[in-house]
């Protein structure tokens, strides 16, 4: 591997805002970032190094693109995984690792992984089409999701009853008991070259129930000490069981009677670790590049009370983004904000996070409320 005195070159898959964030962090280690996208717009384009527009599905660009790095990751997981065995076969370094990738890429295949390695997870069916989901009779109520390409709180359809299945998928889908939870939570962890492995606190989540976006998140979670090092232990174990090289986002249900149950995987920096950049000694987008370039890992304590809230577009609005609101939360004490270099805005798109970070959790909270409830993403 070269050194990291401006001649290391990495490629990163995707150009948004992961990919924005990494490149910021990787700035500090003096890695020269190569970036490919399908948007000439995207969030990325103007801090790296080099842009290159093109697809990410299509083998002979993504084979190109990686020929020319010496150590090749990702920021979205809908990549083509030939292209990057491909590359792999021939001695360019991808990290997650195309195996890795694949079996994520398909949420049938994660959850076969889950059963094979005994790990806890809601109990599943395979379907084909929309025909063979209407000839199951399964209990309502239930979750479709669909095996590939879902992304974002896109490709989830709740089924609390038989008018809903005129919204059913028409493509293979994976049929799930629903879960009456008591909380989401989730847990980061890394795994270097080398076997080292590292685990972020675990962090408690509230989606939008209306995108099925994480809307509110708090760190470190004051669940039970029991609880909170059976989710740690559950996120090494996959990490390990994976042999994967980089970030791993665990998310899970804690049901009402106080079992966790592993929901989705996701082998990239995420968006239930982003009040790291603020809220822990060693932020989740550093932990991967010490994990990818085989680096010790960094200490994942937190530093205090840290409230990460999404800012999404407004519904009914599309166009120019404007944000209303900037000035009276950037008063606030303990507000830190990431504007994602989206130039439009449309409902839900995630356009930014503001982290709130405060010695007493509850002012935290109250502080994130308050912010919330100001800025607003409109045109």
């Amino acid at each position: 591997m070269k050194s990291f005195y401006g001649d290391l070159k990495l490629g990163i898959l995707g150009g948004g805002q992961l990919g924005r964030m990494l490149i910021q962090e990787s700035i500090n280690f003096n890695i020269t970032t190569h970036v490919l996208d399908p948007d000439p717009e995207a969030p990325c384009k103007d801090l790296c190094s080099k842009f290159v527009r093109g697809s990410l599905t299509d083998y002979q660009t993504v084979y190109n693109f990686g020929k020319n790095v010496d150590l090749l990751t990702i920021e979205i997981e809908k990549v083509n995984v030939d292209a990057l065995e491909q590359l792999e076969n021939e001695g360019v370094i991808v990290y997650p690792q195309s195996r890795v990738i694949r079996l994520i890429q398909d949420k049938g295949v994660q959850k076969q992984f889950f059963k094979e390695n005994n790990i806890p997870s809601s109990p599943f069916k395979l379907i084909q089409n929309k025909a063979d989901l209407l000839n199951g009779n399964f209990p309502f109520p239930f979750i479709q999701k669909l095996r590939k390409d879902g992304y974002d709180g896109r490709g989830v359809q709740p089924m609390k009853s038989k008018a809903d299945l005129a919204n059913a998928f028409d493509a293979p889908s994976l049929i799930e008991d629903w879960i009456y939870f008591e909380k989401e939570i989730a847990v980061i962890v890394a795994r270097s070259e080398n076997g080292e492995i590292k685990t972020f606190p675990c962090v408690e989540m509230e989606f939008n129930p209306e995108a099925n976006l994480v809307e509110f998140l708090i760190s470190p979670s004051t669940l039970s000490s029991e609880i909170l090092q059976k989710a740690d232990e559950l996120a090494i174990m996959i990490a390990a069981d994976l042999k994967i090289v980089g970030i791993l986002a665990v998310e899970m249900f804690l049901t009402k009677d106080g079992e966790i149950l592993v929901n989705e995987i996701a082998p990239r920096p995420h968006n239930s670790g982003h009040q790291s950049i603020e809220g822990n000694y060693t932020s989740q987008f550093e932990q991967h590049l010490r994990a990818i370039f085989n680096l010790p890992l960094g200490d994942t304590r937190s530093i205090g009370n840290a409230v990460m809230i999404n800012l999404l577009g407004e519904k009914g609005f599309e166009g120019p983004a404007e944000y209303e609101g900037l000035n009276e939360i950037l008063k606030i004490e303990g507000v830190y904000i990431h504007l994602y270099g989206k130039k439009l805005t449309k409902p839900f798109r995630k356009m930014g996070h503001v982290t709130i970070m405060d010695n007493d959790r509850e002012k935290a909270i109250q502080k994130a409320k308050l912010v919330q409830n100001t800025i607003k993403v409109k045109i």
